[in-house]
């Protein structure tokens, strides 16, 4: 009997073992070519990116070579994502292959309404209506014979199946299993919106794809992002009201997020003919009508240059009731010491703090003594370029649903420094869009809109008193000089009182001129002890910004594809 089994599993093993060797040969030889590939495919885009910038991609190389991996890769990437093939390089190693079609569900059915207005291709149609129908999708045509008008599609949907639609123009086409993902994605959806990202579809080719931020209501209101990729469920009552109307897709979906907050699905899933524009140039924030008394305070050490011409910005907005607190960290420069005893008492308070640096302490303490019911902290070094920035952060910070606010910062040569700040670029955080220029389009002129954020900087944030004060104002243990702007906007948005990021207030920032960057190994030690407590803290080494998103490079400030 022993023999009789060994004997049987001798031929069975040899049998199984041929068929998966066999298997696993060719799944190698699968794997090594696609290897290749990829290789050839990187060079290529690293071609493109020394040849566009020789200089940069040598530089990133050498800290690449000394092990400075982290500089190396947030010098890399916006570099890659310059490359015309860094889209097809990211799609080569992250769409999903072989994904089956999805078949129809009537209890979730899903109704593809293509509107023909504006197009009289038929290959563009063709397109459209073979990727729906070949995701299980009942396509509706207006602007057709049988349904000539919206409202004559509207007359002929079953509203009792509660169906939800995907707009779409012809030319547009849908990822294979795009009906799946957005069934899946019901099962967590009590809600009427969902969508996705998306690219452009140019002949044969995909580029300029859009991975898109979580909901975010401020930046909707100045560029549409959603229609065109997006998968909603509305009333009969819903259509019937925007039936009229000739951009009855945004007009829909602005009408029911007024409602509910939309879904994002993290997929690539819809390849788009075109997408709309924002709206720029941006017009002019309608100032509160009552502007609070409001609390400007500027710590300051020495550069007497740098306070006088911040201080005349501050005296030259147009905002009725200012209250301006200096704290003084220990000048010993005799001309600044002149200059701050001659300022006028009835316009300045002038606070002493000695002492190490520890900005979170001297601001707790100004907050403290201050009368304003609205606080700006403001750093010494920001210089002033137009009188409305104050009564425009004001007013944002002012709504009930919103925290700390900032501005635009530009360099002194004119590029970005800060345009709202992202959680988890370099593990920690990073200012978005750093060193684009305002007229650039940069990662479709987000730079450029209005628009919720994860947190802002406090080289000029405003902010409530009361809700500075509600969260225990700024960690003056954990976060004596870095962060602390970041760990004060987290536990505002956790609050219920989100960041926002204003660019119609743009001011110059000359970045820690007066205090220096920290360069030396007691800064350095303070620094690394600040970036470990974030990350104990707020886990920004692990977890991302939803405003950003994760298909996005967390080495870059410049919103490049993760490749």
């Amino acid at each position: 009997m022993f023999t009789g089994r060994r004997t049987r599993i001798f031929f069975v093993i040899p049998f199984r073992g041929a068929i998966c060797q066999t298997g696993m040969r060719s799944k190698s030889k699968v794997h090594f070519f696609r290897r290749i590939a990829d290789i050839l495919e990187s060079a290529i885009v690293h071609y493109d990116a020394f040849r566009a910038d020789p200089r940069a991609y040598l530089t990133a190389t050498k800290w690449w070579i000394k092990r400075k991996r982290v500089r190396a890769r947030g010098q890399f990437a916006p570099l890659l994502s310059q490359s015309p093939r860094s889209y097809r390089l990211w799609v080569f190693r992250h769409e999903r292959r072989n994904v089956a079609h999805s078949v129809p569900d009537a209890n979730r059915p899903i109704i593809a309404l293509i509107d023909l207005s504006g197009t009289d291709d038929p290959k563009a149609l063709a397109a459209t209506l073979d990727s729906a129908t070949a995701e299980g999708m009942v396509p509706f045509l207006i602007g057709s014979a049988q349904t000539p008008t919206l409202a004559s599609v509207i007359a002929d949907i079953e509203w009792e199946k509660a169906p939800w639609l995907l707009p779409l123009v012809p030319g547009d086409t849908i990822a294979s299993g795009t009906a799946a993902a957005y069934r899946e994605a019901m099962h967590h959806a009590g809600m009427g919106i969902i969508y996705a990202d998306d690219d452009l579809l140019t002949g044969r080719y995909r580029q300029q794809p859009y991975f898109k931020p979580d909901w975010n209501a401020e930046l909707f209101r100045h560029c549409d992002y959603i229609s065109g990729a997006c998968l909603i469920r509305p009333t009969r009552s819903d259509m019937e009201d925007v039936a009229q109307v000739a951009n009855w897709v945004e007009e829909l979906i602005a009408k029911l997020v007024e409602r509910e907050s939309p879904l994002h699905l993290r997929e690539m899933l819809h390849h788009r003919r075109s997408r709309p524009m924002p709206r720029l140039p941006l017009a002019p924030l309608p100032i509160a009508c009552e502007l609070p008394p409001l609390s400007v305070i500027i710590p300051t050490r020495n550069r007497v240059d740098l306070l006088r011409v911040c201080l005349d910005g501050v005296w030259a907005a147009d905002y009725p009731d200012i209250e301006v607190i200096i704290v003084d960290n220990d000048s010993d420069d005799p001309e600044t010491l002149t200059y701050l005893a001659a300022l006028s008492p009835a316009r300045h308070r002038v606070l002493h703090h000695s002492g190490a640096f520890n900005y979170s302490a001297i601001n707790n303490r100004a907050v403290a003594q201050s009368q304003g019911r609205l606080i700006c902290l403001l750093n010494n070094d920001v210089e002033m370029t137009a009188p409305h920035w104050l009564a425009t952060l004001a007013t944002q910070a002012l709504r009930p649903e919103v925290g700390a606010v900032g501005a635009r910062l530009l360099y002194p040569d004119g590029r970005i420094q800060h345009a709202g700040v992202v959680i988890g670029v370099g593990n920690a955080a990073g200012h978005a869009h750093r060193f684009l220029r305002p007229d650039e389009e940069g990662y479709f002129h987000r730079h450029s809109l209005p628009q919720f954020t994860t947190a802002v900087t406090a080289a000029c944030l405003v902010v409530e008193r009361e809700k500075f004060l509600a969260v225990g104002g700024l960690n003056e243990r954990d976060f004596a000089v870095a962060f602390n702007d970041v760990d004060l906007c987290l536990r505002l948005n956790q609050h219920g009182w989100q960041s926002l990021y204003e660019p119609r207030a743009t001011l110059i920032h000359h970045e820690s001129v007066s205090r220096g960057l920290d360069k030396d190994p007691a800064g350095a030690a303070r620094f690394a002890s600040e970036l470990a407590a974030l990350k104990r803290i707020w886990k920004t080494d692990a977890i991302f910004d939803p405003y950003h998103h994760p298909q996005l490079s967390r080495a870059s400030e410049r919103f490049a594809v993760a490749l």
